[in-house]
């Protein structure tokens, strides 16, 4: 019995689930090593580290990060992190030391050094870049925060989270390989998409020469916030393609054309999953087209698609509403007139027939109402007309073929592009379509970022805190794409598919469906051996395979092992 109690004590279990894979992830992508780089310490547990364990909680259920200390409590720290029982380590007060600490080196600085190492490390295509921003709403009062010169501003602005009641902070990004942050930081609450389009095109090149990349090489996609004066000029012969807003008339203008001409090229669909009853998959036609800014002439691709844009159709249900209403109006006043003569009461129907709208057109006729003389008429003489009067009827016709090229141009929007038709840097338009689709993948960072779980219970004692806190968290997801990026790289080379939801096959893994594939895997440390406690399922051993992760290396997920 004694021997079974002391082989007892040497066995230990903890819950693992994916994240081993996380930690090598953060190993090939030189997480630890780069912060400590940039955000020197001389603290019992150095900066990287504490970074890497806030990377674990929020990768992971998403637990509060307050209760940093608790998370790490039943799990192996010295499986993940390299240093046993270092959970004691964790606590508020030393988690905020180290946020201070990165606050006062600059967290903009220390997210783009991990960035770099990892597009070392990795191999990312670098020669398209996508940019976005994205509002945080918070609870709380808060002073301006201030690093090495720059200030923070949590304060009121345009809230994208249609939540203008409280303050906020906006999160910009640049994404290269759809999605993968390799430029970001917070802003100020109140700071303008515009000028964030200006400050980051004011050194981009500098950025993109660290990567190996030149100008004229890297192709930059933003939204349209982006077109101002200002920044067409700072990128000059740069490549960029960008949305065209309406406010500015070349926009209609070319989309009336391309409806009127109806030269369409047709691109089919987009999407990367199936359409539903309720979502349809959009088709798209493109046409080009020419325009001038600031006596300058660019590109425009002027695009088609089925799913119209739902609040310009809404706007145009409001203008035939209001014509309509205008009209029938008018026709109420025209139609208690009367009219002595003819003459009189056709050029009143000519007047009404000029009032047409865009959208509408009222056609007319004339009733006669004939007045007859007093006295009875004899039997064999019709009775005799005094006066005949004239009244207007009308009605209200719509003009389908106006209405429906208004409902056409509903459905289009303009790329803005300088990129060449023809020559070595070309791309069609359906390329360049294509590639500003792809934006969504930087869009749909912006749920992982806003988690209020994460974001509104952390750290809110003080303010500066929140600029490393945004840090940490591109760090986070820069960790959980890259292994959505190995994933699909594995199964685009390989021409292979992965068990997907409800074990059917996809060829569109997630990070999200690789985590659900681990869960309830536990591990076991005899002495200083670590093993599985249940062998690996069929499931498991394909994921990991295509992450380049073997069994060992789930169970010294620190140790050294190549990229893919």
């Amino acid at each position: 019995m004694e021997k079974i109690r002391s082989l007892l004590q040497n066995i230990q279990s903890s819950p693992a689930n994916h994240l081993p894979i996380v930690a090598a992830f953060c190993k090939r992508a030189g997480l630890v090593d780069a912060i400590n780089r940039v955000v020197p310490s001389n603290m019992e547990v150095d900066i990287g580290t504490i970074v890497q364990a806030m990377v674990l909680d929020i990768l992971s259920s998403r637990s509060p990060l307050y209760r940093l200390a608790d998370f790490f409590r039943c799990l192996d720290t010295e499986l993940l992190m390299g240093r046993p029982q270092m959970w004691g380590a964790l606590n508020d007060t030393t988690v905020g030391r180290a946020m201070d600490q990165i606050f006062s080196v600059g967290a903009e600085k220390m997210f783009n050094s991990v960035a770099f190492q990892t597009a070392v490390r990795f191999p990312l295509d670098m020669h398209v870049g996508h940019f976005d921003t994205t509002s945080v709403s918070v609870w709380g009062a808060y002073d301006v925060c201030r690093a090495g010169g720059k200030k923070l501003n949590i304060t009121y602005g345009h809230s994208k989270d249609h939540r203008p009641d409280l303050k906020q902070f906006l999160i910009k990004m640049l994404c290269v390989g759809r999605n993968i942050p390799i430029i970001g930081g917070c802003e100020n609450g109140n700071a303008s998409d515009k000028n964030l389009n200006s400050a980051l095109l004011s050194r981009i090149s500098e950025h993109m020469r660290r990567y190996g990349i030149f100008p004229g090489d890297f192709l930059y996609v933003a939204d349209a916030a982006m077109v101002t004066e200002e920044n067409l000029r700072l990128l000059g012969d740069n490549p960029f393609v960008t949305r065209l807003p309406f406010s500015y008339s070349e926009a209609s203008r070319v989309v009336k054309e391309a409806v009127a001409q109806g030269r369409w090229e047709e691109t089919g669909t987009l999407n990367e999953t199936p359409g539903t009853p309720k979502r349809p998959v959009a088709h798209y036609s493109i046409t080009e087209k020419i325009v001038t800014l600031y006596e300058r002439e660019y590109r425009a691709v002027v695009v088609h698609s089925t799913a119209h844009d739902k609040r310009r159709l809404k706007r145009i249900d409001r203008e035939i509403q209001k014509s309509v209403k205008a009209l029938h109006k008018l026709i109420v006043e025209e139609s208690k007139r009367k009219y002595f003569c003819r003459p009189d009461a056709e050029a009143a129907a000519c007047r009404l027939q000029q009032s047409d709208t865009d959208l509408h057109q009222i056609t007319t006729c004339l009733n006669e109402k004939l007045l007859y003389a007093r006295g009875r008429p004899s039997k064999n003489a019709p009775r005799k007309v005094s006066a005949v009067h004239y009244f207007l009827a009308a009605q209200i016709e719509e003009k389908a073929e106006q209405i429906q090229c208004r409902r056409e141009e509903a459905g289009c929007f303009v790329l803005l592009t300088n990129v060449p038709r023809q020559g070595d840097k070309s791309r069609s338009g359906a390329e360049l379509l294509r590639l500003y689709k792809d934006q969504y993948g930087i869009e749909r960072n912006y749920s992982f970022l806003k988690d209020p779980l994460i974001v509104n219970d952390l750290f809110l004692k003080k303010p500066e805190r929140v600029e490393v806190l945004g840090a940490i968290l591109l760090i986070a997801l820069l960790i959980w794409n890259l292994i959505e990026h190995v994933l699909r790289q594995h199964v685009d080379k390989g021409n292979v598919d992965l068990p997907g939801w409800d074990n059917k096959p996809t060829r569109r893994p997630t990070a999200f469906m690789m985590s659900t594939k681990f869960l309830g895997l536990q591990v076991i440390k005899v002495h200083s051996s670590y093993h599985l406690l249940k062998p690996l399922t069929n499931e498991q051993k394909l994921y990991l395979e295509a992450l380049d992760i073997s069994e060992q290396d789930l169970l010294f997920p620190l140790r050294e092992i190549g990229c893919n």
